[in-house]
């Protein structure tokens, strides 16, 4: 055989093999998708979102919200992951006085038939230290979005229940001007001073639970 025609022969041969080679082929390795946070559902009957305010300059009056709703997705391995979403019913507000209740949920205060819930979702999260961490991200209430950090401390350990859930707690809280989201009523003192702070303290604490796998 001449060698042109030999050089002829094994190209075409080549070629005639390639596609062969193609289907037989294992497919590329690719690397492993990231892991998903694992997603875990407020329990709203173990669960409070709580506030304190100064009155008359002398005291903290502390009140409750008694119902919220909301999830967390958590990984405990990347912090970067954790999404938080609380929404709570901003007309469920109880101080244990019902001339109070109704006055903070008339326009003077929180207007609950406008704006009737308070909502908080996380863009950061992050781990500050052994059993603390830090989450910021957009609270709107009264119809206002601010940006406020929670400091919290959890989460705890899972335990399992009796009915086959998963259970973790956290509790977080942080401190807001409650002028910034509009809520401006007050009445000032003979004495000095104002009926109502300004500053108040809220504070959230969670039970978290999810089906066992």
């Amino acid at each position: 055989m001449k060698r042109s025609t030999f050089v002829r022969t094994f190209v075409l041969a080549l070629a005639a093999s390639a596609p062969l080679a193609a289907v037989g082929a294992a497919p590329a390795a690719h690397a492993d998708a990231p892991a998903a946070a694992t997603g875990w559902e407020i329990d709203a009957s173990h669960s409070s979102a709580t506030f304190s305010v100064k009155h008359m300059m002398v005291s903290n009056v502390r009140g409750e919200f008694g119902k919220l709703t909301g999830s967390v997705a958590f990984d405990a391995k990347d912090w970067s992951k954790t999404q938080v979403d609380v929404t709570i019913d901003a007309a469920s507000i109880g101080t244990r006085d019902e001339k109070r209740d109704a006055h903070l949920k008339s326009a003077d205060f929180f207007d609950v038939e406008k704006f009737p819930t308070i909502t908080f979702k996380s863009t950061k999260a992050e781990k500050t230290g052994k059993g603390k961490f830090k989450v910021t991200g957009d609270l709107t209430m009264h119809g206002v979005t601010k940006q406020v950090s929670l400091v919290g401390e959890g989460p705890t350990a899972e335990t399992k229940d009796p009915w086959g859930f998963l259970r973790i707690g956290a509790h977080a809280s942080t401190k807001v001007d409650r002028k910034d989201f509009g809520l401006s009523w007050n009445k000032a003192l003979d004495a000095g001073g104002v009926v109502v702070g300004e500053e108040v303290t809220i504070a959230l604490d969670v039970e978290l639970k999810r089906k066992a796998d």
